[in-house]
C-alpha cells in the first residue's frame, strides 16, 4: 500500500469527523502520529485540489467543495460558497457573531460555510444538525414543496413539543412553516442550550437554494441586537442573491 495515500485519507477522515469545527495542523499531526512537515505537505496538496479548505493560519482546515462533490447528493454549490464568503465575513464583522451558510442534505441541515466571531464564548458549529432544532433547517423545510414536507415528516416524525413549541402536530407544523415562508425568516430559541438562531432564505432563479443564519448565546441577544441581526441578515442575503445573478 502507498503510505502517503493512506495518510491523506486519514487526514480527510479526521477533518470530516470534526462536526464542522476546524482542525489545526498541530491537531492533525498529533492525532495521526505524523510529523507536521509531512502533514503540511499532504494537506497543501488536498487544499490545491479543493478537498480541504484552509480557513486561516490559526483556525486550521475544514472540508472543501471537492469533498462534498463525492457524496453524489445535490450538486455542491461551489459558486454559492465563493460568492457568500466575503459577504458572510462582513456580516460577522458587523455583528461579531457567527454566521452560517446551510442547505438540506440527507434529511439534515448541512453546513457549507461558517464565518466565526471573535468571542471567547461561541455556539458550537456542527457540520450536520437536525432540521427541527436549527433556524436554517426550519426555514429550508418551509420552502420545500408540500409533498416533500409530507415525505420529510413521514421519515423523521414530528418535532418534540419541547424543541419546537406549537409544531408537534401536523396542523401545528404546517402553520409554523407557513409563517416562516410568509415572513421569510425563521427563529429558534433552545432554552436548554441558551442559544438563539435566526435564518433567512437565499434564492436563485426564484428558488430557495440555501439559508443564511446567525446564531448566538441568548444572553448576547437583547431586543435591539435581535432587530439588528435580522436587518443585517436580510441585507446580506440580498447581496448574495445579486452576486449570484452574475455567475
Amino acid at each position: 500500500m502507498v503510505q502517503v495515500i493512506i495518510k491523506a485519507f486519514d487526514i480527510l477522515e479526521l477533518i470530516a469527523k470534526s462536526n464542522g469545527q476546524s482542525v489545526s495542523l498541530t491537531e492533525v499531526a498529533k492525532k495521526l502520529g505524523m510529523s507536521q512537515p509531512t502533514a503540511a505537505n499532504i494537506i497543501n496538496t488536498m487544499v490545491s485540489r479543493g478537498y480541504v479548505e484552509h480557513i486561516g493560519k490559526k483556525k486550521g482546515y475544514k472540508l472543501g467543495p471537492s469533498s462534498y462533490k463525492l457524496t453524489n447528493e445535490v450538486a455542491y454549490e461551489k459558486e454559492l460558497v465563493e460568492v457568500s464568503k466575503k459577504i458572510m465575513e462582513d456580516l460577522t464583522l458587523k455583528l461579531n457573531e457567527t454566521s452560517l451558510l446551510g442547505v438540506l442534505r440527507n434529511q439534515k441541515r448541512l453546513t457549507l460555510h461558517v464565518a466565526n466571531s471573535t468571542h471567547d464564548i461561541q455556539v458550537q458549529v456542527k457540520s450536520e444538525r437536525s432540521v427541527y432544532e436549527t433556524a436554517s433547517g426550519r426555514l429550508l423545510l418551509a420552502y420545500l414543496k408540500e409533498n416533500e414536507i409530507v415525505q420529510f415528516v413521514q421519515q423523521n416524525g414530528l418535532p418534540d413539543a419541547t424543541l419546537w413549541p406549537g409544531a408537534s402536530t401536523n396542523e401545528g407544523l404546517n402553520a409554523a412553516l407557513s409563517r416562516i415562508k410568509e415572513e421569510a425568516i425563521a427563529a429558534t430559541f433552545l432554552p436548554e442550550k441558551h442559544v438563539k438562531g435566526f435564518a433567512v432564505p437565499i434564492s436563485k432563479n426564484n428558488k430557495v437554494i440555501a439559508a443564511l443564519s446567525i446564531f448566538l448565546p441568548a444572553y448576547r441577544c437583547n431586543e435591539t441586537k435581535q432587530l439588528q441581526v435580522i436587518q443585517l441578515l436580510k441585507e446580506a442575503s440580498s447581496e448574495i442573491e445579486e452576486r449570484l445573478k452574475e455567475v
